[in-house]
């Protein structure tokens, strides 16, 4: 019987092993885990009647991967919509005070978030030039070159804010935002696809992608869900540390052997790290320092995430949506605030609120290590600032994430696209994750359908030899 080991239970070695499971019955999948517990960054934690995400706060629909492996895995009936209004209603924190984002074409034209001049420069969008080539080029530059410096300032430091923690300036467009260049490439514009796509999808009957979905019980209950389909086949609490080619140098079948703390080893004919990028780059050292090296050039952010219960009645604004974005161009202590317990139902105990402040961020790490008391007093100042809260609250949880988000920096696809040639020629070995093509629930789980059928294609030759 064939042996796949996977270095690595977050979202992306569950969704692969669950997938690979399905696709290789009679292969012997084993996960190894560094932590006590499978999912990563994805986990719930429940405490006197509220529930917080330390990581993702729920998925979206515009890719079905997620979806579908919830409902594979027996979870389909227990899936929730986030609120109509949270899909609907997101804030920008901008010159003192929280501002709707325009999400039609009136409340665009309406919108004081820009000038005239910037409004214009992004409804002349579809009228400007394709590019000619095709070298890598910054969030930042591509919205400046489609829609203006204005709306390059502002909204798409919002948008990398919001999504990345991350700085505009130096992630790359082709890498962190594939979708809307390949409208650029495939239509000549992000305005001309946006509409042709929509009336394609009207066409075929499909509802509009946008809403983000979870569980009452949090994410912690999808983690928990694939852990245990596994059984037995994942192990807790192991730290590998390299990787060892063996039977080549003895004219037999080509395996691996996975070295971990002490004397313990596994031996394999595959392996599959889909540990964060630092960790895939420590294991491969022994195997080929160069390739290392390339992994170890993905750089993290480090996020805290400071969550915070409230009485309704102390909390002055209407909760009436996702939450607001900070764009890191205020110079802000915080990214961003959700308002969980009005973007999922049971979020927080009836009569109360939850917020889930993001601080830190690429250009603002030092914030991730002040005292736990600094960070409170921090996000109530902002919340005071943007929302008017002054009553203290009921609850409070911390989490610091010290390498949180990998950071998809100018070069990335280039470096990808050199690591996979140069891990290809060791047969074999496959690497996954979300440090490479996507950070998103959803990416995590599309690119694991994507490595399962590689997978199952390489271990079925190898039977066949």
């Amino acid at each position: 019987m064939k042996r796949v080991m996977i270095v690595g239970a977050g979202i992306s070695g569950l969704a692969l092993a669950y997938r690979l499971r399905e696709r290789c019955p009679h292969v012997d999948i084993t996960l190894l885990e560094r932590g006590s517990r499978p999912g990563g960054t994805i986990w719930t934690e429940r405490r006197a009647g509220f529930q917080v995400e330390i990581g993702p706060n729920g998925f979206l629909d515009n890719k079905q991967s997620t979806l579908a492996l919830c409902r594979d895995a027996g979870l389909g009936a227990r899936l929730i919509a986030a609120s109509e209004e949270a899909g609907r209603n997101r804030y920008l924190f901008h010159q003192g005070k929280l501002r709707r984002l325009p999400n039609s074409l009136l409340s665009f034209l309406t919108s004081d978030l820009l000038s005239w001049s910037g409004k214009a420069n992004i409804l002349a969008e579809r009228f400007r030039r394709r590019r000619s080539d095709t070298a890598d080029e910054s969030i930042h530059d591509f919205v400046r070159r489609r829609a203006g410096r204005e709306a390059a300032d502002l909204l798409a430091d919002a948008f990398v804010t919001g999504i990345h923690a991350g700085d505009a300036k130096l992630l790359s467009a082709r890498a962190a935002m594939p979708r809307l260049v390949a409208l650029e490439e495939q239509y000549g514009g992000v305005l001309k696809g946006l509409a042709r796509a929509a009336r394609e999808r009207r066409a075929r009957g499909e509802p509009r992608p946008g809403k983000m979905w979870s569980f009452r019980e949090g994410l912690r209950l999808a983690v928990e869900t694939l852990g245990d389909r596994l059984a037995n086949r994942l192990l807790r609490g192991v730290a590998v540390r390299r990787l060892e080619k063996t039977g080549e140098e003895m004219g037999g079948r080509a395996g691996w052997l996975i070295h971990g703390d002490g004397q313990d080893t596994w031996p394999a004919d595959a392996v599959v790290l889909t540990c964060p990028a630092y960790e895939q780059a420590d294991i491969l050292e022994f195997l080929d320092p160069e390739l290392a090296e390339r992994v170890r050039e993905i750089r993290y952010n480090s996020v805290a995430v400071v969550a915070l219960g409230y009485r309704r009645e102390d909390v002055p604004t209407n909760l009436d949506g996702f939450g607001f974005i900070a764009p890191q161009s205020t110079k802000r202590d915080i990214l961003g605030v959700q308002w969980c317990s009005s973007i999922f139902q049971d979020r927080a105990p009836p009569g109360f609120a939850l917020l889930r402040a993001m601080c830190g961020g690429w250009n603002r790490p030092e914030i991730v290590g002040w005292q736990d008391s600094r960070l409170l007093q921090v996000v109530r100042g902002e919340l005071r600032i943007a929302m008017g809260i002054v009553a203290e609250p009921v609850f409070d949880h911390l989490v610091r994430w010290d390498r949180a988000i990998p950071q998809y920096h100018l070069g990335h696809p280039e470096r990808v696209a050199w690591i996979r040639e140069r891990a290809a020629s060791h047969p074999g070995l496959f690497l996954g994750g979300n440090a490479y093509e996507g950070i998103a629930l959803n990416d995590c789980t599309e690119q694991a359908e994507l490595l399962a059928c590689r997978i199952e294609q390489y271990v079925t030759n190898q039977a066949d030899r």
